[in-house]
């Protein structure tokens, strides 16, 4: 049987029911007597094991088949589930990703899965109770192989008969880390700074492709003493833990010699006890390499340059404004074929319209869906008890923006769990429950996609972040005294700014958020915060959806044109002036059964040959802006139209409220309001 028709259909199912098992996962940690979740588990994992068995991938069926050992025992009330248990099978679940990720890029799947394997066997015999800590195998161990060959033997054996020190030094980055390359590049550095590196395990090729665990090991030839290169390694960020062992000649022969992979096994299974149950998140799935010179997988779905993409949809825009003016001129004409020829050409365009469009939109559900896990882990390892709430992930965002957004996304959701959510004492002595709640929302107003991060933690302490930022000479005491709360809270994103009493790998306020503020800016978006001592802290990310074609309401300013974005616009309405109420010089409406705030546009934009006074009543445009609403009053509503949104070049920038223009269909300019800008 031809097997590679069917692969792409075993990666898209592969992936669906690894989605689903780390989904019920979550769902049975939060409710471990719930058989009913383990039947849904025991299912997607005996389908997994069909589907690698029939494809011939038999690590994979091997791996699933002692995971169902395991929830076979638990669905019939043989086995409890136990924090150590959950663990493993994260971790199995892990390994079972990185084999099917090394299939997708045209490896075989195979990836030597008998640690793990080990460890599910023990929890079926219940074996991991008894097991007895032993020492931590080192990262060559497992695969078989000498950490030195004979040349580096030999140059580190005449540095040691030459008096210089050779040490071998074991870096452990943290299991939440989410750039180890990045973290690997600084020790490199530190390291390079203070001799010369010989050997790396694994490869330096590796390691900045982040093939490796947690953990890498250096042999170094250097002068500087142990104590100093241990201090200076464990100063860097994120880094766990750094252990140099100053090597002699036995120490060097050692090296040379294959390590026992059975005994590997032995200690990786007994390690397991120590390493699984108490420190969550350890996501210690070893990237599987390609065995042989496979190819990569036949899919019905293309890469296409965004660029191509950005071509075409500037060629439709151009198109569309065509459309716009022939509509126009055939209703100036008025003939009866020309007529029927547009309003065809105007269906078809409609239809390409939606395509083009989708071509570049993805739902920020692919962002969002590896949030529950991560949370999971970072609350486990804080032993804080928190729910992930997420609103709104079928919201869809350009896929440049979607490409970018994740890591920023990564820092505030891990900032609110690390310093935003009280610890479990806390917590219970300030009155809450003892869990935590972080909601992640998305949602469109405008043109723009708005992201919230809310937790219901210790809020941040304005005074608190005032010191410090008077402190390290960021704002002047002059400055400070004139300060509103939310410019208070944006001085977090300064960059080295950090409230912790405490240093955390985790996250730091400052540590991450100044790069945070940066990705966003570059993206045209912006961040706000907002906070109540006690009670919170919200993060609003505002990010622009980037596409070129919008649907649009057309209102007329005396002789000036403007475009509101339909997707804001709540209502459209006439009003009497005697509905107009002044409250401190602002003016307010009822608009139902709430007073809602009413702004005049020509004011606002200065709009010299339009004056309200002279009307009896006016036309409005009730525009939201998440759970905000405020009415716009204008001249005259043209209509509803697509438009093709245009940036202002760079001669015009910070423009209020202002978020681009559009050429209509008789050539005139328009220009279209940013909504969000006008409700705060």
């Amino acid at each position: 049987m031809e097997l590679n028709q069917y692969l792409s259909m075993f990666i898209d199912e592969s992936r669906e029911h690894l989605q689903a098992l780390n989904d019920n996962m979550l769902k049975l940690e939060a409710s471990p007597e719930d058989i009913a979740i383990v039947q849904t588990i025991f299912r997607s994992a005996h389908t997994l094991k069909g589907m690698s068995a029939t494809m011939g991938f038999e690590d994979l069926a091997s791996l699933t088949h002692e995971m169902e050992n395991v929830l076979d025992l638990v669905r019939n009330h043989k086995l409890a589930m136990n924090p150590f248990i959950f663990d493993t099978i994260f971790k199995s679940l892990d390994s079972l990703e990185a084999m099917v990720e090394d299939i997708i890029n045209g490896g075989t799947g195979k990836a030597d899965v008998s640690p793990i394997v080990a460890v599910l066997k023990s929890i079926v015999t219940g074996d991991y109770e008894k097991a007895v800590p032993s020492a931590a195998a080192a990262p060559a161990a497992a695969s078989g192989e000498a950490e030195l060959d004979e040349f580096q033997y030999s140059i580190l054996s005449q540095s040691v008969e030459a008096g210089l020190q050779v040490y071998r030094i074991e870096v452990s980055v943290q299991a939440t880390c989410v750039l180890k390359a990045a973290r690997a590049y600084m020790v490199f550095n530190v390291l390079e700074q203070n001799g010369e590196v010989v050997k790396s395990n694994p490869s330096v090729e590796d390691i900045e492709k982040e093939k490796f665990d947690t953990t890498f090991s250096v042999y170094l030839v250097s002068e500087t003493g142990r104590e100093e290169l241990e201090r200076q390694l464990g100063n860097i960020s994120e880094i766990e833990k750094v252990t140099a062992e100053k090597m002699d000649e036995d120490g060097l022969k050692r090296g040379l010699e294959k390590k026992q992979p059975a005994a590997a096994v032995q200690q990786e299974a007994a390690a397991a006890r120590n390493e699984v149950a108490p420190a969550a998140a350890r996501a210690e799935a070893a990237a599987p390499k390609a065995a042989g010179g496979g190819t990569a997988v036949a899919s019905r779905t293309i890469r296409v340059d965004i660029e191509r993409l950005d071509v075409l949809m500037n060629l439709f825009s151009e198109l569309l404004i065509d459309r716009v003016r022939l509509e126009q001129l055939a209703s100036e004409v008025r003939r009866n074929d020309l007529t029927e020829t547009v309003e065809h050409m105007a269906r078809v365009s409609s239809d390409l319209q939606n395509i083009v469009l989708k071509l570049r939109m993805v739902p920020i559900d692919n962002v969002f869906n590896r949030f529950p896990r991560m949370v999971r882990d970072l609350a486990k390892s804080l032993d804080k008890k928190l729910d992930l709430v997420i609103v709104g992930a079928d919201t869809e965002l350009d896929r440049t923006v979607i490409d970018e957004i994740g890591d920023p996304l990564v820092h505030l959701l891990r900032n609110s769990v690390d310093h935003g959510i009280e610890t479990i004492p806390e917590r219970l002595a300030a009155g809450k429950a003892e869990t935590g709640t972080v909601h992640l929302r998305a949602f469109h107003s405008g043109n723009h996609v708005f992201i919230e991060i809310e937790d219901d933690g210790k809020g941040i302490d304005r005074d608190k972040v005032l010191g410090i930022a008077l402190k390290r000479g960021v704002v002047t005491p002059e400055q400070a005294k004139t300060l509103a709360d939310e410019e208070v809270y944006m001085l977090l994103f300064a960059a080295g700014f950090s409230t912790a009493d405490k240093i955390s790998d985790i996250s730091g306020r400052g540590v991450g958020l100044d790069v945070v503020k940066t990705k966003i800016e570059s993206l045209g978006g912006s961040v706000q915060v907002s906070s109540r001592l006690g009670a919170g802290t919200k993060f609003s990310v505002q990010l622009p959806l980037t596409l070129s074609i919008i649907s649009a309401m057309l209102v007329r300013l005396g002789s000036e044109k403007y475009a509101i974005p339909l997707s804001s616009i709540v209502e459209t309405a006439v009003i009497r002036k005697e509905q107009i109420r002044d409250v401190h010089g602002n003016r307010l409406m009822e608009f139902r059964s709430s007073i809602i705030p009413l702004l005049s546009l020509s004011k606002l934009f200065e709009v010299p040959d339009f004056s309200e006074a002279d009307e009896a009543e006016t036309e409005i445009v009730v525009i939201r802006k998440g759970d905000k609403l405020a009415a716009l009053m204008v001249d005259e509503f043209i209509g509803q139209q697509e438009i093709v949104l245009k940036t202002l070049g760079k001669y015009l920038t910070n423009l209020f409220a202002i978020s681009g223009a559009t050429i209509l269909g008789d050539g005139q300019v328009a220009l279209i309001i940013d909504t969000n800008a006008l409700i705060k």
